[in-house]
């Protein structure tokens, strides 16, 4: 995959804040990051739920844990985690993990709930990442961590809606990096496949219905991932045997972009005119 210079995590420990936190992928990064050394602020609707996680985790791990009951859909509740991201000087890590999904297709789909799904997956995680990387510039280090998917790379699975929030974060994530990468800020994209947690019952698709070979463990998603984040990886993607084909993908891209604008049309278009 693509490295960026950075410290990885070598000497940044401080707080991680870890929305969708209280179970699955988001869980996992929780108990991950907090036997690294890091306290942790952990958001999610589920009080209950996260109280619970806290207590384990402070009780095994000795870190400070604390927990924020919040609805990422909800405009006030985002304003809040923004105001922490914005104020608490403590935070060095921010992973961007609350997210829904849709597996029906388009015409098929609840566009109420879709819009939903962009607030969730597209607003918030925008909102909240625009909330810390200033911070982070200022204090020359910060590491922002966003959960894409390998939709982002493959329209054609799943609902077109959800492949295209997916692609926004891995865009967001690529971009960012450009602006701020060389100011001390660590970005990520992670791009799981199929992933054996409660997503996929809420996206319409019990995971008990997808082929066993192509569903990995959230634990074992998470551990290949921070894996990724410590060998510098700009876009980790957990599943991929090979990681040149995803350099020949981001290659092909980048020689795409010298001539995606010109004062004149593609002269196949011009000849079409003609003829």
């Amino acid at each position: 995959m693509a490295t960026q210079a950075s410290e990885g995590n070598q000497g940044i420990k401080g707080t991680a804040l870890v929305t969708g936190a209280s179970s699955g992928i988001g869980a996992v990064y929780a108990d991950r990051l907090a036997r690294r050394g890091y306290d942790l602020i952990l958001v999610a609707r589920d009080g209950q739920r996260l109280n619970g996680l806290a207590e384990r985790l402070t009780k095994e791990t000795g870190r400070q844990v604390d927990t924020v009951s919040a609805d990422l859909t909800v405009k006030a509740d985002v304003r809040r985690i923004e105001e922490r991201l914005r104020t608490d000087h403590a935070i060095t890590m921010l992973v961007n993990n609350a997210g829904v999904g849709a597996t029906a297709p388009l015409i098929d789909s609840d566009v109420d709930a879709l819009e939903k799904m962009i607030d969730l997956n597209v607003t918030a995680l925008t909102r909240l990442t625009a909330a810390a990387v200033p911070g982070f510039v200022e204090r020359g280090k910060g590491i922002v961590i966003n959960i894409s998917s390998i939709v982002a790379l493959s329209p054609e699975l799943l609902n077109g809606t959800y492949s295209g929030t997916k692609a926004y974060v891995l865009n967001l994530t690529q971009s960012l990096h450009h602006e701020v990468g060389g100011k001390g800020v660590q970005l990520q994209a992670v791009l799981p496949g199929a992933t054996s947690t409660a997503f996929w019952d809420r996206a319409g698709l019990a995971v008990e219905h997808l082929p066993t070979q192509i569903v990995m463990s959230a634990e074992d998603m998470v551990d290949a991932a921070l894996a990724g984040l410590d060998q510098g990886e700009l876009v980790t993607i957990p599943s991929l045997p090979d990681a040149a084909d995803w350099e020949r993908l981001n290659s092909a891209r980048q020689q795409l972009q010298p001539n995606l604008s010109h004062k004149l049309p593609a002269a196949r278009y011009t000849r079409a005119k003609a003829a």
